[in-house]
């Protein structure tokens, strides 16, 4: 049996290896843009297909947008947690994963980070925390915006506790619960009323623990957290005790 040899990478590969790299080293910023297509082309040595395939490629990254026409080219983007959250999305459904297995994991996660945020966070980064509960406040006034807003909140407070990696997986966690809270409130039958009286409650809590973290009581942010995200589950999950709801792909 013939021993197969390593495939030689298409130029098109190496070329997009190489922005990848500039990218990540921070050489190439978000919202900068590449050199002319004509630019690249001398400079890699290449033809115009060859140096859209390689566009293509990035952009498929979510590391690039592309201009069309010409004289074409790319501007850096650098991918939040929506980029990914089609490909987690779908390994959380293969490998059975539910609703309630997010959400548990997000009860692991978050409460130390409010604690984390209280306790080491800068006085710019309680500011920002408290910029966050205002806009929630601005969304609470119908459910198409005040569901996802607070997806964004629980997002912001572990983003500005400081650990990048929790804050990464906390931004997945968060796109497949963006994607379930719009799909409680577009199926809820809670009249308007009650939906106003729970918003107001839910922005009580999170003004809170702003305050909380303000005067840097992590402890006591900390369990807060806990029994807000402990009392909202039976909302959020349907309230179906044991029973759990398979994750589902995305749209």
């Amino acid at each position: 049996m013939q021993a197969e040899h390593p495939r030689k990478a298409k130029m098109s590969e190496t070329i997009a290896v190489h922005i990848r790299r500039l990218i990540a080293s921070g050489e190439l910023r978000e919202g900068e843009w590449l050199p002319t297509e004509p630019e690249l082309m001398a400079e890699y040595g290449v033809s115009r297909p060859t140096l859209r395939e390689a566009f293509r490629l990035l952009e498929g990254d979510s590391l690039v947008r592309v201009r069309r026409g010409p004289p074409g080219g790319a501007q850096v983007r650098l991918p939040g947690p929506e980029a990914v959250a089609p490909i987690f999305g779908l390994l959380l459904t293969l490998s059975g994963a539910t609703l309630r297995d997010v959400y548990e994991a997000r009860l692991v996660l978050e409460p130390p980070a409010a604690r984390r945020l209280a306790e080491h966070g800068s006085p710019r980064d309680h500011a920002s925390f408290a910029e966050e509960l205002e806009l929630a406040r601005l969304a609470a006034s119908t459910p198409e915006t005040f569901g996802p807003s607070t997806v964004r909140f629980h997002q912001r407070m572990v983003e500005l506790s400081g650990n990048r990696t929790l804050a990464a997986v906390v931004g997945m966690l968060g796109e497949v619960m963006t994607r379930h809270v719009a799909h409680v409130y577009r199926e809820t039958r809670t009249p308007r009323a009650e939906l106003s009286r729970r918003h107001r409650h839910v922005l009580r809590t999170y003004a809170q623990i702003v305050r909380l973290v303000s005067d840097r009581r992590g402890g006591d942010a900390q369990e807060l957290w806990l029994r807000h995200m402990r009392a909202a589950a039976p909302y959020l999950l349907g309230g179906r005790g044991a029973e759990t709801q398979v994750v589902e792909l995305p749209e």
